[in-house]
């Protein structure tokens, strides 16, 4: 099934290159978290990412390593209910 992406549209990274969302460094990180925490489709923007295994970039206010932890945590939360 197809991810509807109109909410792109929407997104307060149109703004900014896009660059800036895929920082080399910590503090490039915390640039990127700061404009997608102001963003009307973040949530959109986080579970895109999450749902279509995006590896790399600050994708609705989460980074690389967060999105893997929400990852993970959700598929613990999804054993223990199926249990």
């Amino acid at each position: 099934m197809a991810m509807v992406t109109e909410w792109m549209a929407d997104g307060k990274c149109r703004e900014y290159p896009a660059g800036t969302f895929f920082p080399r460094d910590g503090i490039g990180v915390i640039r990127a978290q700061k404009i997608c925490a102001t963003c009307p489709v973040a949530d959109q923007c986080l579970e895109y990412a999450l749902a279509n295994h995006v590896d790399h970039g600050v994708w609705g206010g989460k980074s690389e390593r967060e999105r893997r932890r929400l990852q993970r945590s959700r598929r613990r939360a999804s054993r223990v209910d199926l249990a």
